[in-house]
């Protein structure tokens, strides 16, 4: 009997460690969706919600953070937690969400450039833009923003998140406007080290997919951003899970899979786009235990943001 108990003693605590380890999972969504009972479920944790530059500063200096404010407010009651994605690229050709100043001072330059392409979002040439963070005078706004953030949010938010590097853009164009590859790799590596500098208690991500002048690590940027967060104690991520995808597995993929238990944190997203790829083996959609099992074993994921169209969400609310 004693030995019966002794297992199941063992059982109990292993089962613990594993599901301890496994990805948290927390829901991908917008303001709106804060009330919907889908943030009741136990094994819900918390919103990634993603917030426009424009929305957070209305103009020059003038910060608005009220909608942080409310939907932290909403899931504290709920006692879940909420990460923050400060957004400066957009796939719609309306969107054009920094503040206008940027937009019309002519040290900016625009502030923001076409994207001519949107790789996984199925947009036709042109549909989107990027703020051309490679500008030192734009990034200087853009870091004024991260540190008053910080100041009002640092350690009552679970972490902010920087934006993917993949970015569409007409290259020729963009070097009229001071873009060079390399100085768009510094301008991110800036950024996530002022964001790090700025939030010493809540978590740092910068979300990693593809660099727009590197194909299979042969600038080295996926490398030295790898290395560079390893050293800086900064969470990476990504906005797609797909099992094995070639072209992930070509750049940032093996990288995570290379740094798992070394870096801070490591957060991706299943978003609506990703619901729709099929696993070549099964000839189906990718199941929520599929995706799971490639995120926690081969990339070593903590937290998966789920988007709210993911169907397990929709079974009985436990």
């Amino acid at each position: 009997m004693r030995n019966i108990t002794t297992l199941l003693l063992y059982f109990l605590l292993f089962w613990q460690r594993v599901q301890a380890d496994s990805p948290q999972n927390y829901i991908f969504t917008d303001s709106d969706s804060l009330t919907s009972p889908i943030f009741l479920r136990e094994d819900i944790k918390g919103a990634q919600i993603v917030y426009s530059w424009k929305q957070l500063e209305k103009s020059k200096d003038n910060y608005d953070f009220s909608a942080i404010e409310r939907d932290m407010s909403i899931l504290k009651k709920m006692n879940k937690k909420l990460f923050v994605q400060i957004q400066d690229r957009f796939f719609e050709p309306e969107h054009r969400n920094i503040p206008l100043y940027l937009q019309n001072e002519p040290q900016y330059l625009g502030g923001l450039i076409q994207q001519s392409d949107n790789p996984g979002e199925g947009k036709p040439a042109g549909s989107g833009w990027v703020a051309m963070q490679w500008n030192s005078q734009l990034r200087e706004r853009y870091q004024k923003l991260l540190k008053a953030l910080s100041e009002s949010f640092d350690g009552k938010i679970a972490g902010i998140n920087l934006p993917e590097t993949a970015i569409g853009i007409d290259r020729k164009k963009a070097t009229k406007l001071g873009f060079t590859c390399d100085r768009y790799f510094s301008a991110t590596v800036d950024n996530i080290l002022f964001a790090k500098k700025s939030f010493k208690k809540s978590h740092v991500i910068q979300y990693v997919n593809f660099w727009p002048c590197e194909w299979n690590n042969n600038q080295g940027y996926m490398s030295k951003l790898f290395e560079i967060a390893y050293k800086n104690s900064i969470g990476l991520g990504g906005p797609d899970i797909v099992p094995y995808k070639n072209g992930h597995m070509k750049n940032s993929y093996p990288f995570f899979h290379k740094y798992q238990g070394k870096l801070d944190i490591i957060a991706m997203a299943v978003q609506q786009p990703t619901l729709t790829y099929t696993n070549p083996q099964t000839k189906n959609k990718f199941t929520k235990e599929e995706f799971i099992e490639f995120a926690d074993h081969y990339l070593g994921v903590n937290i998966i943001f789920w988007t709210l169209d993911a169907p397990w969400l929709h079974d009985i609310v436990k």
